[in-house]
């Protein structure tokens, strides 16, 4: 046991997503099954459609039950009081929380509607549906609760202050982004209801790995320029979630959803150059 609590305790980052990886996807084997239950086509997701609330369950679970365990084990009391105070630091600026709520939507909005002009199957959803009162509350509902509190409790509650002592905010943002978007590979897999041919797997790929790491630095340089504030980091990524399910067509598919996510792509990274041009190359404060 002192072997192992030696490991976790020189290796806390590593420890910390073996964790959130054991817990949200064996707990989605679970849910299903077994590997051999998993979904490879939108025929074999419809049957498994009333679990999906189970499965999402269990995604969440990870990132914030590992975050509560490995600060307990770690850090005890005192890590559980750092934890609530980066949850409760409010008190950053007004122009931090705009950019934190306003980010996403504003990137959503821009590009939903200029790829619009070319088809109108890129209008929002927020456009399109007939009860737009429903989709608001979904889209506030879940970004609050699911990607706001749950994941963020992990990824900027534990891994990204550890990270932040070692690395700068580009790679700190790098590092989680990209395991930001593997975590993600159960789920979008599951709602892709396929991963066969090289358009489903570009597109796997695109959705996974080419935007989030991007918004991931701005949230990391978020958190930086706040003073590790947990609480608007929460904020940024509820803003994030709901912008996806309101500000965006989620029936797109195919080339159309490819065209979509690369030019979002495309679009966060200018801003990440944009605020690090701005900042004279120089993202990051001194190490959390």
């Amino acid at each position: 046991m002192s072997t192992i609590k030696t490991f976790i305790k020189n290796h806390p980052v590593l420890t910390f997503y073996a964790v959130v990886f054991a817990i949200s996807w064996g707990g989605i084997l679970i849910v299903v099954g077994g590997p051999g239950a998993i979904p490879g086509t939108a025929e074999q997701v419809e049957p498994l459609s009333p679990l999906f609330l189970f499965v999402m369950l269990a995604w969440f679970a990870g990132p914030s039950l590992g975050s509560i365990l490995l600060t307990g084990l770690l850090y005890g009391r005192a890590g559980f009081r750092d934890l609530l105070t980066s949850m409760t630091r409010w008190r950053v600026g007004a122009r931090w929380y705009a950019v934190a709520l306003l980010s996403a939507p504003l990137l959503y909005l821009a590009v939903s509607l200029a790829l619009s002009l070319t088809s109108p199957e890129f209008l929002p959803s927020i456009l399109t549906t007939s009860d737009k009162a429903a989709l608001l509350l979904m889209g506030i509902g879940y970004g609050l609760i699911g990607g706001g509190f749950l994941e963020e409790l992990g990824w900027t509650g534990f891994a990204v202050p550890k990270l932040r002592l070692r690395y700068g905010v580009l790679a700190t943002g790098l590092i989680v982004g990209l395991l930001w978007g593997a975590y993600h590979f159960s789920v979008v897999f599951w709602a892709g209801g396929s991963s066969s041919g090289a358009l489903s797997l570009a597109l796997l790929s695109a959705q996974l790995f080419a935007w989030m790491p991007a918004f991931r630095v701005l949230m990391v340089w978020v958190y930086d320029r706040t003073g590790g504030s947990l609480l608007v980091a929460m904020l940024m990524h509820a803003s994030l979630s709901a912008s996806m399910l309101i500000l965006q067509n989620l029936a797109l598919a195919g080339a159309a959803a490819l065209t979509y996510v690369l030019v979002l792509a495309a679009v966060l990274w200018v801003v990440v150059a944009a605020v690090a041009v701005a900042n004279r190359g120089q993202l990051s404060r001194q190490p959390l």
